[in-house]
């Protein structure tokens, strides 16, 4: 909302106090004021002309020479380039050493050889926004009314001297899109009286009844409506001080009789609309819901399709006005028009809103009845707009109105107690300061005790609690007058929580490892949302689903993230390392929502490692992935409780997946997809884990333990051991430090050998084992007696015997 500093002076008392210093009082009372603009700032020297002589110049086709009086003591000479231009105006003058906007310094010239003494200016060049100037003026130079003075300054007749407040609104504060009620904020915000305008206006023997009448069929969308009939209309040019006010406040004037509405729109905050009666096409106003599929031409010549959730203005049989919205082409004002019929009414926003929506119109109307104008001023903004039409339109109002009204809006009345706002604001107001508060606001108060009953104006629709009188007080008194206090009790530092903090350590780890977040939708389809599942159980299914593909909450994230691959494979985004860390959803028997749980998933295809330079390449494979969260559960402490173990699982590769064990429970899985699904989302090899977080973080880390660096040295043993193909490495290493007791203190794979020159149905995995004592060297014979223990031991559990 744009507010003239100027205009708000003709409501409130603004003496000694400055447009900036107003800003901030409106800010510190919970308005936020965004800007203060002052047009005329850095602009000088520029008055009112008089064009005393105009004729062509003689070696221009284009340009006109003016002798023009400026004032002085001697008329000058200007070059003109405007079409415009004529003899007899009175016209904005830059004089020479004058400054316009964009520090533009005007000096004197000669243009083709004649002198040019000045600027004969357009509104665009003294800073006025293009799309804000008439029509009359947007090609040319700008002509004032006769009855200005010759040699004043211009700036002030343009009212370009004010300062324009931009208050940024929120939604609840609908009633400060006008200037009263803006008027009313700064008066209660001053302590000083609003000065309403004064209304009067004669009327003729004619009565609007014998002219229109009112049916309104739909009475909810439209509880209230009032016509009035002007005749004898002039339409013309508005005064300049209107078109000032408008062009203030950021609307384009057009005519007396729109730009009196607009004036009133912004004045009272309530939309009018003018039509044609000539053009209007009966003696009867119809509002009602329009047909599906009937067709309205707007104001701005566009042809609208309507729906019945659209309500009209109609003359009995064909629309002339989308409600609330905008006018008909067929009923507009124009230059002949010599009798209107004026419209006020009240529009219910949801349905306004609506109708906006479906067809992209956003107007000056539509905003405040989208947000709701105050049923009171209906009424009070015709007469007004009347009063207007009759002093600058040389209109002739009929008498009476017709209305028809089935509004029942009623002023808010809440009660709340001193106790209950100084509790709420931790304050020591007195009874008499609260009262003075509500006066201020224009409230009506009643006061018993210490309770009050307060009837909020209907220009606040906003007050309907006790939160919201208790924040009327708190800005009113000063939100800078409220002490400060602590909170109560032990406080307590912000951290993480256990689970937090591993949640952060899991997404660092992953991401140092290479891995990129993704954040995948949480539904999908029938198929997908049950594959890959941790936890088999039926899919929760959505009630209203924005589509069959958004139909099911997942039970996995595996599915959304090879979505994602096979979308960047496809646009040959070839090497691809995402990982998740979000929810699935279990349905749970008996309850009505889901349990929720939160998984952390990955995928991986392509190349691992690329050096061109060594010419080195990796490409991802099972054991990156495990290698992957091999270090997560290293960084999460819970290495020691893993295990892995071969599974087969539905769209997994049958010999390329391991399930993942904590403590003996399911985890998770690691491993290759299908080929047959490679193939259908024609992805190469790509590796996926997905783990329960839940389960995961829940684990207590092993307390951090350090071992002194050995002093004595330590003795290795290999040995490669001929097991069944069956029989697991990870078996046969448990088994191994299982046996080997203290002294044993490290067991590495190093070697699998299958092939010519071993039995069918057998397999070699060498082991490499250490051990040490920190506290002496060892003999040969403990290490011996150790290390039998060790074979004695895997021939017995699995079998193995010791390769030649």
């Amino acid at each position: 909302m744009f507010v003239s500093y100027k205009w708000l002076q003709e409501y409130v008392d603004l003496s000694g106090v400055t447009p900036e210093e107003l800003a901030e009082k409106i800010t510190r009372s919970g308005i936020e004021v965004e800007g203060v603009e002052r047009k005329s700032e850095g602009v000088s020297g520029v008055v009112i002309g008089y064009v005393m002589e105009r004729e062509q110049h003689p070696n221009a086709d284009k340009l006109s020479k003016c002798l023009v009086d400026i004032g002085a003591e001697e008329p000058v000479q200007i070059i003109c380039g405007a079409p415009n231009v004529a003899q007899g105006q009175k016209v904005p003058v830059a004089t020479v050493g004058a400054v316009l906007p964009g520090n533009f310094k005007i000096k004197k010239a000669k243009l083709r050889g004649e002198a040019s003494h000045g600027m004969i200016c357009s509104l665009k060049e003294l800073g006025i926004d293009s799309k804000l100037v008439s029509k009359d003026y947007s090609e040319g130079i700008f002509v004032f009314p006769t009855d200005v003075e010759v040699g004043t300054n211009a700036l002030e007749a343009l009212d370009l001297d004010d300062a324009i407040l931009e208050l940024g609104l929120t939604p609840n504060r609908s009633d400060c899109l006008s200037m009263l009620g803006v008027a009313y904020e700064v008066a209660a915000i001053l302590g000083r009286d609003v000065q309403l305008p004064k209304i009067e206006v004669a009327s003729t023997s004619e009565k609007t009844e014998d002219y229109i009448s009112i049916n309104v069929e739909a009475k909810e969308d439209n509880p209230l409506y009032v016509a009035k009939v002007m005749k004898n209309v002039k339409v013309a040019p508005s005064p300049l001080w209107l078109q000032n006010r408008l062009m203030t406040a950021g609307i384009r004037p057009h005519n007396n009789v729109v730009d009196i509405t607009n004036f009133v729109l912004l004045e009272y905050g309530q939309p009018l609309h003018a039509f044609d009666y000539d053009q209007f096409g009966s003696q009867e106003i119809v509002v009602r819901k329009a047909r599906s599929g009937e067709e309205l031409v707007t104001l701005d010549d566009a042809k609208r399709t309507l729906t019945d959730s659209h309500l009209v203005i109609t003359n009995g049989s064909e629309p002339v006005a989308l409600a609330g919205v905008m006018g008909g082409a067929d009923s507009e004002v124009t230059e002949d028009t010599t009798t209107v019929l004026l419209e006020s009414a009240y529009f219910a926003p949801q349905t306004v809103r609506q109708a906006s929506k479906d067809h992209g119109l956003r107007s000056e109307a539509s905003t405040r009845f989208e947000k709701g104008v105050d049923p009171n001023r209906v009424v009070l903004a015709a007469d007004r707009a009347a009063e207007l039409l009759v002093q600058f339109a040389g209109a002739e109002m009929l008498e009476g109105d017709v209305v028809a009204n089935t509004l029942t809006i009623e002023p808010s009345t809440v009660r709340i107690t001193l106790d209950k706002i100084n509790a709420s604001l931790g304050t020591s107001i007195t009874v008499e300061e609260v009262i003075n508060i509500f006066e201020r606001l224009q409230f009506q108060v009643n006061v018993t005790g210490t309770t009050f009953e307060v009837i909020a104006p209907t220009r606040r629709g906003d007050i309907s609690i006790e939160a919201d009188l208790v924040e009327e007080v708190a800005r009113l008194y000063g939100y800078d007058r409220i002490p400060l206090t602590l909170p109560a009790g032990e406080s307590q530092p912000g951290g993480l929580s256990p689970y937090q903090l591993k949640r952060r350590i899991s997404r660092k780890t992953l991401e140092g490892a290479g891995l990129n977040q993704a954040i995948t939708y949480s539904l999908t389809n029938d198929v997908k949302a049950t594959q890959y599942a941790l936890v088999k159980r039926d899919p929760v299914k959505l009630i209203m689903p924005m589509s069959e593909e958004r139909s099911n909450l997942r039970l996995s994230i595996v599915p959304q993230l090879l979505e994602s691959v096979s979308y960047n494979v496809a646009r040959q985004n070839d090497s691809i390392a995402f990982y998740e860390i979000g929810s699935v959803f279990l349905k749970e028997e008996g309850q009505e929502l889901p349990y929720e749980i939160e998984h952390i998933a990955g995928a991986l295809t392509g190349l691992w490692m690329h050096h061109p330079w060594q010419g080195e390449k990796k490409a991802v494979d099972f054991f990156v992935a495990k290698g992957i969260l091999e270090e997560l559960f290293a960084k999460l402490g819970v290495s020691k409780n893993i295990q892995y173990k071969p599974v087969q699982l539905d769209g997994m590769h049958p010999g390329r997946t391991a399930e993942i064990l904590l403590k003996d429970e399911v985890l998770g899985f690691v491993g290759q997809i299908h080929p047959e699904v490679q193939k259908e989302l024609d992805l190469k090899e790509t590796y996926v884990f997905e783990l329960n977080a839940g389960t995961l973080f829940g684990e207590e880390k092993l307390p951090l333990q350090y071992n002194s660096i050995p002093r004595f040295p330590s003795i290795t043993r290999d040995i490669a051991l001929v097991v069944n193909s069956s029989v697991l490495a990870g078996d046969i290493e448990r088994t191994i430090e299982e046996a080997g007791g203290s002294l044993l203190k490290e067991v590495a794979v190093f070697d699998l050998y299958e092939g010519e020159h071993m039995e069918e149905g057998k397999k070699s995995v060498a082991f490499s084992l250490k051990y040490f004592d920190p506290n002496r060297t060892l003999t040969d014979e403990e290490v011996v007696k150790a290390h039998d223990k060790v074979l004695a031991a895997v021939k017995e559990k699995v079998g193995a015997e010791l390769r030649g």
